[in-house]
């Protein structure tokens, strides 16, 4: 409630804390289908540093992309039901092919707001004119990009491309290796004869390559980093709806994990940019 719609014998907040929403430092939850949504956890760190995190990844079960939409759905929805009983106060759906197969029915079994990748990266992305995605096969050939994008620009053009190698190259550390320099001159050399002004990085690990995109495309592309845009957008939600932690407190990051591959630690530190901690395995 602004100060504008209390009545004159109420007496206005003194601070921003009186004015949060009861519960405002319950954590965010944060789930991904392995962990790529590492590179969102560390933009909302990043952006909202005083906010408790909780992140679920899927490690067990990846890749989703190989797997049934009924299963996909399945996976998602228990996921996000674990997430809630931890009593977070929003959810952010922190995977492509998760967001683009079940993000609809995470919002209807969630009694808080439900945010995800897709969607910020659509929004980050309205200004462009001539837009390219790249991103994995099966979030390409979903077309959920596209759709989300036309949503919010209708008149801008959108060109697609699918990066099979990126996530690969990633995890192997290769992030400004001269093999992953010429892949990415490859995939992006269709979207570069379209002269396009926007890149969306349409999958989490790619944030990790955006030095090396950024000598391919050139300083004229703008290039949006959907874990940026969620972090974003995030942040805007909590200011909206007053649940902002009032806290200044050292937060709290919790990792669930179905299972600890070999390397995870490794990885998920790159992901991550720090040291990886209080990471729990979930046997389902």
């Amino acid at each position: 409630m602004s100060s504008r719609d209390q009545a004159p014998s109420q007496p206005r907040p003194r601070s921003r804390e009186k004015a949060q929403a009861p519960g405002a430092d319950r954590p965010i939850g944060v789930f991904d289908s392995g962990i790529g949504g590492l590179t969102v956890v560390r933009a909302l760190m990043e952006r909202l540093p005083y906010e408790n995190i909780v992140y679920f990844g899927d490690t067990a079960r990846v890749p989703y992309g190989v797997k049934s939409v009924e299963t996909i759905a399945h996976f998602t929805s228990q996921i996000a039901q674990f997430l809630l009983e931890k009593d977070v106060k929003l959810l952010v759906i922190a995977c492509n092919t998760m967001a683009a197969v079940a993000a609809q029915e995470v919002k209807d079994l969630s009694p808080v707001p439900v945010l995800d990748v897709i969607d910020a990266g659509a929004v980050s992305a309205r200004g462009g004119k001539k837009i390219g995605v790249i991103g994995t096969p099966t979030t390409i050939n979903s077309n959920a990009y596209a759709r989300a994008i036309h949503d919010y620009a209708p008149d801008s053009r959108i060109h697609s491309q699918a990066c099979a190698l990126f996530v690969p190259l990633v995890e192997e550390g290769w992030l400004d290796h001269e093999v992953t320099r010429l892949t990415a001159q490859d995939y992006l050399r269709p979207l570069m004869a379209e002269h396009i002004d926007t890149l969306v990085l349409g999958c989490t690990h790619y944030p990790l390559l955006k030095p090396l995109l950024r000598q391919v495309v050139g300083d004229d592309v703008a290039l949006v980093d959907s874990a940026e845009a969620m972090a974003e957008q995030v942040a805007a939600v909590l200011a909206e709806k007053h649940l902002a932690n009032p806290s200044h407190a050292q937060p709290r990051y919790d990792f669930y994990v179905t299972d600890v591959p070999l390397r995870f630690q490794t990885i998920g530190e790159r992901f991550l940019g720090r040291t990886l901690n209080n990471v729990h395995v979930v046997q389902w």
